[in-house]
């Protein structure tokens, strides 16, 4: 591909974007992408820049522009990967208050955007309250919105999404009268879906990951159990638009089994 191309600028770059998306079928189109934004620190420090903050800052403008991307083509939820459960407590603290303070924007940013609906997955207890308090006014905000639902993944560990459905299907089976054996006898894997923090929700289709890492990194385990996965090696706010269409393109030509 031409040098000009591949630097996501110019007129060739346009015209290869737009070629892209009309050769998308949207009967082909993902119903759910789950996007893991990865390589910000990496980027700020290969600029030379002075703090990681400016990286993560970079990635969550690239993501509110890769909202506006599916939104484009009309994917109907997008799961965001922003913040894990182990993030919050083995990274440098200044690093992580800097984050927070860039997520909590992002949040309100996108519950003022377009027709979106804002939900938060994630556990809420481990985090800040100024943090969760963003995050709960952008989910009441956005509550009746119909348009692209967005998923935002903090404070979030996909094994301690389901140990919460399992807590959450005893709790509501005692609480209606029920034996533990009977539970038992009859639990199956929708019953614990639908507990799940995107419950209701299409099991992603697609999950992409920046900046060449090619691991799940505890991130949607139960729901990803038949999902593609496709990976980027641009750093996260690196990641452009062709990037993006290369993925759905690739997606769409795939033979998706579902275990069979």
């Amino acid at each position: 591909m031409n040098a000009r191309v591949d630097e996501g600028r110019g007129p060739l770059y346009r015209l290869y974007s737009r070629r892209l998306r009309r050769r998308l079928d949207p009967a082909t189109m993902p119903r759910h992408v789950a996007m893991m934004i990865d390589g910000n620190r990496r980027w700020a420090r290969q600029l030379g820049l002075a703090t990681p903050a400016h990286g993560h800052r970079a990635g969550a403008a690239k993501m509110r522009e890769f909202l506006e991307w599916c939104d484009d083509l009309g994917i109907p939820v997008v799961s965001l990967y922003l913040l894990s459960s182990d993030n919050v407590t083995k990274r440098d603290s200044q690093e992580i208050e800097d984050l927070i303070e860039i997520i909590a924007e992002l949040a309100d940013s996108l519950s003022h955007a377009r027709n979106w609906r804002v939900k938060h997955v994630g556990r809420t207890d481990l985090l800040p309250p100024p943090l969760a308090r963003v995050l709960a006014e952008a989910e009441e905000r956005t509550r009746d919105n119909t348009g692209l639902h967005v998923n935002l993944a903090v404070g979030y560990g996909g094994r301690a999404e389901i140990v919460d459905a399992v807590r959450s299907i005893i709790a509501q089976h005692e609480a209606s009268g029920g034996r533990l054996e009977d539970l038992a006898a009859h639990l199956t894997p929708e019953m614990i879906g639908e507990h799940l923090y995107t419950g209701g929700q299409p099991d992603p289709d697609l999950v992409i990951r920046t900046s060449g890492e090619q691991r799940l990194s505890d991130f949607l385990l139960w729901q990803s159990a038949h999902s593609e996965f496709y990976f980027v090696e641009a750093l996260g706010p690196d990641l452009r638009e062709v990037d993006f269409l290369r993925a759905i393109r690739d997606y769409a030509d795939r033979d998706r089994r579902f275990g069979r």
